[in-house]
């Protein structure tokens, strides 16, 4: 086993979950969903996102995804597919994916060598992967490897970052944290999404978030203000080594020179998608 440098892999899987994510906040995600049928927002990223599972229903997609409302999922799912298959979608997300990143990088950086290098570097850490108990990333794993660089990368980004998602599930589960708590809990890091975005997108009311306060607050999680206590802070830095620990077999596979290359280059990739507008300036809870 490779001994890689304290939090490098979660140094690496922050950029590379972040060039994942341009996909669902892109127009062209929007464009491509609408000329398959899938004309309502919420039903083509709830769409984008579990057709690799198939044809699945609201109870399938709320395990999978763990933090979004059943009820909203029950709004979307299983009917979307009634608009588009499964294998309609995702030719649609990979069309998407690919007009998302030519707009946000441009044609140059698509075509440079760099761009070829991350793509079979993730490509490596990927091969380390498990599908045992990571249906997210197992469904993703059974698609094929694209031929263009720049999908490539993006599909490997897509296996990266639902093997470390699904690992993380098995932390938040294993902390007691329920889907609202665990969002109300990330939220107050100021690294989670500012809560309208949370609302709007998993499909919870206020009163959800505001009783799931109130519960990390009875659990002395976070203060009156609804900041982070001490012991709130430790809740969540310790979720994220056993999330380390899940996933630290593709970094481990990569090595520490490879990972800290791949590090780097989606950084820079980031970096450039950010300064393009890849996401909206409001998106995130600062503190």
């Amino acid at each position: 086993m490779t001994n890689l440098p304290p939090r490098a892999g979660r140094r690496c899987a922050h950029p590379v979950n972040m060039l994942h994510a341009t996909l669902f906040f892109s127009p062209d995600l929007d464009t491509e969903f609408q000329r398959i049928g899938v004309t309502d927002r919420s039903a083509a990223r709830l769409a984008a996102r579990s057709a690799p599972l198939g044809a699945v229903g609201p109870g399938t997609v709320a395990a999978a995804f763990y933090n979004y409302n059943h009820a909203f999922l029950a709004q979307h799912l299983p009917a979307v597919w009634e608009a588009a298959s499964p294998a309609a979608v995702l030719d649609a997300r990979l069309r998407a994916a690919d007009a998302t990143l030519r707009r946000l990088l441009g044609e140059e950086a698509l075509a440079s060598a760099e761009m070829a290098e991350a793509a079979e570097l993730a490509l490596r850490a990927a091969e380390a992967c498990t599908r045992h108990a990571r249906p997210l990333y197992a469904g993703n794993a059974d698609l094929p490897v694209p031929d263009a660089p720049h999908l490539r990368l993006w599909h490997a980004t897509t296996l990266l970052r639902e093997h470390r998602g699904d690992g993380h599930l098995a932390a938040l589960l294993s902390a007691g944290l329920d889907p609202v708590e665990a969002l109300a809990s990330h939220t107050a890091t100021g690294r989670g999404m500012a809560p309208r975005w949370v609302l709007g997108t998993r499909g919870w009311r206020r009163a959800d978030w505001e009783a799931a306060v109130e519960r990390l607050r009875g659990r002395g999680l976070l203060d009156a203000d609804g900041e982070l206590t001490e012991a709130g802070t430790a809740l969540r830095e310790a979720l994220e080594d056993e999330t380390d620990r899940l996933d630290a077999a593709p970094y481990e596979h990569l090595g520490a020179e490879g990972t800290a290359r791949l590090a780097g280059l989606a950084k820079g990739f980031l970096v450039t998608a950010v300064g393009a507008g890849a996401f909206p300036a409001d998106l995130t809870a600062k503190r």
